[in-house]
């Protein structure tokens, strides 16, 4: 795979993700109804740059492998393959649906983008996606790995602005879109867990041969 491939398939995988209705979708659209589009933007503003925190310390996390003991980010490949394939097949069995999106008590823009950033960065599962998702696309021989998670950065933080800024632009529109409409959010769920598994099973396949031209 090249590249350039690489690149779209991890964005088509960030999208997927980035588009199933989970909590920084809901801040977002909380701080909608209370703020307006800008209260909404602030906090998409604090989602994207936790966004940019993790892309960083996905990108540390493989250079610290690298440099203490290379043969572990095989080991991580193929872990982080079996996490993709386990969230996917969650989605598929699971119904997401969304009952109600409370208004937000945000004060000021400042608050709701520090809050968008404080709920982004310290979100567990962010951790365990990060670990999981990224040792899939940063590879040693595609390039300084520095450039290359300045890379995803950017496009994890243009993927959020362009949905979570949609949102916070539409306000009470998209908070009925994503209530009012259960089967879209069903159906977007279960797409997305056939993207997990699809781009797991891929990833792990294509380690499966390198590590095979290496022995």
């Amino acid at each position: 795979m090249t590249y350039a491939e690489n690149l779209w398939l991890f964005f088509v995988l960030l999208s997927g993700i980035i588009i199933v209705p989970g909590m920084d979708m809901f801040f977002v659209i909380a701080n909608s109804l209370t703020g307006g589009k800008r209260a909404g933007l602030s906090a998409t503003a604090g989602i994207m740059l936790g966004g940019v925190y993790h892309t960083l310390l996905g990108a540390i996390g493989i250079s610290a492998l690298l440099a203490i003991a290379p043969w572990l980010l095989n080991v991580m490949l193929f872990a982080g393959a079996a996490y993709m394939v386990w969230i996917g097949i969650t989605l598929l069995r699971s119904a997401i649906t969304v009952d109600r999106i409370r208004a937000a008590k945000t004060a000021s823009l400042w608050i709701a983008f520090r809050q968008g950033m404080i709920t982004c960065m310290l979100n567990p599962k962010a951790y365990l996606f990060i670990f999981a998702v990224y040792p899939q696309f940063i590879r040693p021989h595609y390039g300084p790995l520095w450039s290359q998670a300045l890379v995803m950065g950017i496009m994890t933080a243009a993927v959020q602005l362009a949905v979570y800024g949609a949102l916070a632009f539409a306000a009470g529109t998209s908070r009925n879109l994503i209530t009012g409409n259960p089967v879209a959010t069903i159906f977007i769920g279960r797409a997305a867990g056939l993207l997990f598994i699809g781009v797991a099973l891929l990833t792990a396949w294509q380690g499966m041969a390198t590590t095979g031209r290496n022995f």
